[in-house]
């Protein structure tokens, strides 16, 4: 079973659902010439200041691959090529009080540039031996 087929992401919303999680977002791991796509919020939001893969939230009726392709493509101005693999998921309370679950996926982009954020107030190409101020479970997600 691959990560695009029906059946996998259909368990990822099964095995989610089981364990109580209110929310989902989709997220792209976009890496090129050894270095990973971050943004970096904006102060005044959520976790200001903070970098993150792109993501964001899964709408009512949208799948979670779906979300993942709109996401990157309104936070970056990129467009997903391909699904490569998927690569985890990690939990975290959300500013509603639920836990919400991060799909994250591995990705190839038509083009790395340019880079034209909406929602973000920087973003860079990190190596992961040298990221910036990330979370603990993005971290670990690309050092993995």
């Amino acid at each position: 079973m691959t990560a695009t087929s029906p059946e996998f992401v259909a368990g990822l919303v099964a095995d989610a659902d089981a364990a109580g999680i209110t929310g989902f977002v989709a997220a792209a791991v976009i890496s090129h010439d050894g270095r990973v796509l971050l943004v970096r919020r904006n102060p005044d939001d959520y976790m200001g200041g903070m970098w993150e893969i792109p993501s964001g939230t899964v709408e009512d009726g949208e799948s979670i691959l779906d979300a993942m392709h709109r996401e990157t493509t309104e936070e970056t101005g990129l467009t997903v090529d391909r699904i490569t693999s998927y690569v985890g998921h990690f939990d975290y309370g959300n500013s509603r009080g639920g836990t919400t679950r991060q799909f994250n996926f591995a990705v190839t982009v038509e083009r790395t540039e340019p880079v034209v954020l909406t929602e973000h107030d920087a973003y860079q190409w990190a190596l992961p031996g040298e990221l910036p101020e990330v979370s603990d479970a993005v971290r670990r997600l690309i050092t993995a």
